[in-house]
C-alpha cells in the first residue's frame, strides 16, 4: 500500500503525522511511504532522515495524492486535499466528526473511506493506538508550565535567608489524562494541588499523585470508555458552587473537562473568577468546545479584574518532537491492523476498525456521526 504524509496545513501546526522511525516500520511491512518535502521540518525530521529509511520524498503534492492509497494526517485534511484523492482512498486522522460533523462532507462527496482516530474504542487492546491520550498528556504538562510562567509567584515552598515563601495552590478540573498529567507536573514543581472530577472513580488516581480530591458526593458520572458523561444542570450548578469556594483560594486553575460531541461543561463562573486573587492564572484546555470557564475565549488571552485566562489552541504542537513521535507510534500501531503484509485489511468484525471507521466508500457508517451530521 502507498501511504502518504503531507505538511500539516493548520496555522501554527508544527507536528508531523509520521516520523522516520515509524516510516521504517511501515516500509518493512511491505508498504511504500510518500512524504511531502519538509513535512517533518518542525519535528526535527528532515527529508534525509526519511530517505534514509526508504521513504520517497516529493515536492509535488498532486502527484503524491494521485498515487496515495492511504493518507495519514494529524488534523483533518482540507477539502482541497481530499478532492485530489482517488475514490476509495483511505484517510486516517483526527477528524472531529462529533464536534464538527459538517467537516466530513468532502469525505462522503469524494467516495473516501475515513478512520477517525478519536473514535478508536477505549480498551486495553487499543492503548497503543490512543492518540487522544498521547496528545492530552503533552497538553496537561504544557498547561502547567504555561501557568507557572505567567503566575507572578513561584510554585514550590522555599526557605530562604529572607524568609519562607509558601507554595502555590493549584486547582485542576477534570481528572482524565490531561488533568492527571497536570496534577503530576504541578506536584513536581512543588505546588499544593487539588483535583476535581464528577466521576467518583477518579478520586483514587488523583490521591495517588499526592493531590487532594474534591468530590461531588453521591454522584457517579462515568460514561462509556471511561469518559465523563453529560450530567444535568442541577449537578453542574452544585459543582460550580463547590468549585467557586476552592477557586477563591487557588493561584492557578487548569481546566480539562470535556464531553465528546458536546459543549464543554461550564464549571468556573464569572463570579468565581472575580473572587480569585489578582495575579491568578486560569489555563482552559477545553476552549475549543466552549471552555470550562465562563470568560474563556478560545485561542485568546482574557484579563478580568487581575486574573489572566488562557485558552491555547494547540498545546501539543509546542512540543512538536515528542508529540510527533507519540502520534506517529499511535497511528503506526493502528495501521498494523488496517494494513497487513502490504494489503488492505478492512475487517469490520474488529471492534477497533469498526468503531473508528466513520465513512466507508462515501457512506457514513457510524450512527453517532450520522445523527450529528443530520442535526
Amino acid at each position: 500500500m502507498k501511504i502518504a504524509v503531507l505538511k500539516e496545513t493548520l496555522a501554527g501546526e508544527r507536528r508531523v503525522a509520521l516520523m522516520p522511525e515509524s516510516a521504517s516500520k511501515l516500509i518493512s511491512s511491505r508498504n511504500e511511504v510518500l512524504v511531502e518535502s519538509g513535512a517533518g521540518f518542525f519535528a526535527n525530521a528532515d527529508d534525509a532522515a526519511y530517505e534514509e529509511v526508504g521513504a520517497v520524498i516529493s515536492v509535488k503534492i498532486d502527484e503524491i495524492l494521485g498515487e496515495a492509497e492511504v493518507l495519514i494526517a494529524i488534523n483533518r485534511p482540507t477539502d482541497k486535499i481530499l478532492n485530489k484523492l482517488r475514490k476509495g482512498s483511505i484517510v486516517v486522522s483526527l477528524l472531529r466528526p462529533l464536534d464538527e460533523p459538517t467537516g466530513i462532507k468532502s469525505l462522503t462527496n469524494n467516495g473516501l473511506t475515513a478512520f477517525s482516530l478519536e473514535m478508536i474504542p477505549r480498551s486495553t487492546r487499543a492503548q497503543t493506538m490512543d492518540v487522544l491520550s498521547s496528545m492530552a498528556t503533552i497538553a496537561g504538562y504544557r498547561a502547567v508550565l504555561l501557568a507557572a510562567s505567567k503566575l507572578p509567584k513561584l510554585f514550590p515552598l522555599l526557605t530562604t535567608a529572607a524568609g519562607t515563601i509558601p507554595p502555590a495552590k493549584v486547582l485542576v478540573i477534570g481528572a482524565g489524562v490531561a488533568g492527571l498529567q497536570a496534577i503530576a507536573t504541578a506536584r513536581r514543581l512543588g505546588a499544593v494541588v487539588e483535583g476535581f472530577d464528577i466521576r467518583s472513580a477518579a478520586g483514587e488516581a488523583v490521591r495517588s499523585l499526592g493531590a487532594k480530591f474534591i468530590e461531588v458526593e453521591n454522584l457517579d458520572a462515568e460514561g462509556e470508555g471511561g469518559y465523563a458523561k453529560e450530567v444535568g444542570e442541577e449537578v453542574l450548578e452544585h459543582s460550580r458552587t463547590l468549585l467557586q469556594t476552592h477557586a477563591a483560594n487557588s493561584d492557578c486553575i487548569i481546566t480539562t473537562a470535556q464531553v465528546p460531541g458536546r459543549p464543554s461543561p461550564l464549571l468556573i463562573t464569572k463570579a468565581a473568577v472575580e473572587e480569585m486573587k489578582r495575579g491568578s492564572v486560569i489555563v482552559d484546555l477545553a476552549g475549543q468546545n466552549g471552555g470550562n470557564c465562563e470568560l474563556t475565549k478560545f485561542d485568546e488571552t482574557v484579563e478580568h479584574k487581575g486574573v489572566s485566562i488562557y485558552s491555547p489552541s494547540n498545546m501539543a504542537s509546542d512540543a512538536s518532537i515528542h508529540s510527533s513521535q507519540l502520534f506517529s507510534r499511535n497511528v503506526t500501531a493502528f495501521l498494523s491492523l488496517l494494513l497487513q503484509d502490504g494489503k488492505l485489511n478492512l475487517d469490520f468484525t474488529d471492534e477497533i476498525l469498526s468503531g473508528s471507521c466513520i465513512v466507508h466508500n462515501g457512506e457514513i457508517r457510524n450512527e453517532k456521526v450520522k445523527n450529528a451530521s443530520e442535526d
